[in-house]
């Protein structure tokens, strides 16, 4: 559907607005009963629930995935497949090395501060599947994990009927995962946080799942730390008339495709592109696979709005923060600053959203829902943490003692000012 003006299309924006929202109602009372009897019960909660949603029996198939299993499944993976994996793999590295982060110390006479970085210990990445495989998604929490210097990283991944894809093994081999388990859903997120007897407790979860997968890191944070809350997928693409409307249309059909709650929106100051566009998406939803589901997210939370000017798109743009963003204008200089609220950007008709998804290095686990407005693509940041250290000599500390006393005072705590005070009584 194509909308002109910002006011007619308000009603789009409010609809995207709405997907944000996660109620408190039948999804968190039953996230709330699995997480509670992971907690309480263990590996035998673990095994009752994937076997009542997953229909796998550790009995024949174990929580933990063998290395036989796992050596097995190389074979099953075409040379195409592992080339592919192994080139990803490359550029991620290269790409997220530069995230890394040594800390800093500033010397003065007397003096020390300095901050510390560590790699958390233990990580849990979750992978939705099954039987369907997504290797990218092992690969693109792994890697960065990987090279902030965690020494422990699970991995969670459904498995219907205790069937795994042998590529989704493979990348998870291929990117030093330490160990990789049977089990998904909410269940899995308990398992992470609380640990079972199988089952390590992590410091941190991170990956994108379903709504019970939201719903679960959204209650264990605190107890563990999470990346995010992901919601669903989104592209905005911000076009002129220099854009190949059969460029843009599939563009926008490579995220409405995965979910009916998905968000593809072109902003544009062509209303022949807008028209053209439009019969593109007419012709390509009649021969995708998935077309059903991509029809049906287009036509609830996806379209096409005609502004008077790239500005306006680009205020539209930073109102929404979308998850995914394309700038194709015949001006490739376009100005980054403007863009303030986007997870990824990708700029030109070269740079398709899946380019992202899958090779190029950057990371596809990225923020949704608005939440570009104060969050970041997955990186090796996220599995660091950061202590300050601080240190003063007995001059330094005199020349300052009255002024911290001063804050102790005004503060009503006596004994923090005493321990500083006490250093220059007379025992």
């Amino acid at each position: 559907m194509i909308y002109y003006g910002k006011q007619e299309a308000q009603v789009l924006l409010d609809r995207l607005a709405e997907r944000a929202v996660m109620e408190e109602g039948e999804i968190y009372t039953a996230v709330s009963t699995t997480l509670n009897a992971i907690r309480t019960k263990g590996d035998e909660a673990l095994k009752e629930l994937t076997l009542r949603f997953d229909g796998t029996d550790y009995a024949a198939t174990p929580l933990m995935v063998s290395k036989e299993e796992i050596e097995a499944a190389y074979d099953a993976v075409p040379e195409t497949q592992l080339k592919a994996i192994r080139k990803a793999i490359e550029n991620l590295t290269e790409y997220h090395e530069k995230q890394k982060d040594d800390g800093y110390t500033i010397l003065k006479d007397g003096i020390i501060m300095a901050q510390r970085v560590r790699p958390i210990k233990r990580a849990g990445i979750y992978v939705p599947g099954g039987t369907a495989s997504y290797p990218s998604s092992v690969l693109m929490n792994a890697i960065p994990a990987k090279i902030a210097g965690v020494k422990e990283i699970y991995m969670a991944t459904p498995a219907k009927g205790g069937k795994l894809n042998p590529l989704t093994l493979v990348a998870a081999n291929e990117a030093g995962v330490t160990a990789i388990f049977r089990m998904g859903g909410a269940q899995a997120i308990a398992a992470f946080a609380y640990g079972t007897e199988t089952v390590p407790k992590v410091d941190k979860i991170t990956g994108p799942g379903n709504a019970y997968v939201a719903m679960a890191k959204r209650q264990v944070f605190g107890t563990v730390g999470i990346d995010s809350i992901a919601g669903p997928s989104e592209i905005m693409v911000i076009a002129d008339d220099s854009a190949n409307p059969r460029f843009v249309a599939a563009d926008l059909y490579s995220q409405a495709e995965h979910d009916v709650l998905a968000a593809a929106i072109c902003l544009t100051t062509s209303k022949n592109l807008a028209l053209a566009v439009e019969a593109e998406l007419a012709r390509q939803g009649e021969e995708l696979l998935r077309g059903d589901i991509a029809k049906a997210s287009m036509a609830r939370y996806g379209g096409i709005i005609v502004l008077d000017t790239i500005e306006e798109c680009v205020e539209v743009c930073n109102a929404i923060g979308p998850e995914h963003l394309e700038l194709v204008l015949d001006d490739t200089d376009v100005d980054l600053d403007s863009i303030e609220n986007a997870g990824g950007i990708f700029i030109g008709s070269y740079s398709p959203e899946p380019l992202g998804d899958y090779l190029a290095g950057t990371n596809h686990v990225l923020p949704t829902c608005g939440t570009s407005r104060f969050s970041s693509p997955l990186g090796v940041y996220d599995f660091v943490k950061r202590s300050s250290v601080l240190c003063y000599n007995r001059e330094r500390l005199a020349e300052v003692k009255d002024d911290v006393l001063a804050f102790a005072g005004a503060e009503g705590l006596e004994a923090h000012g005493k321990a500083v005070a006490i250093r220059f009584m007379e025992d």
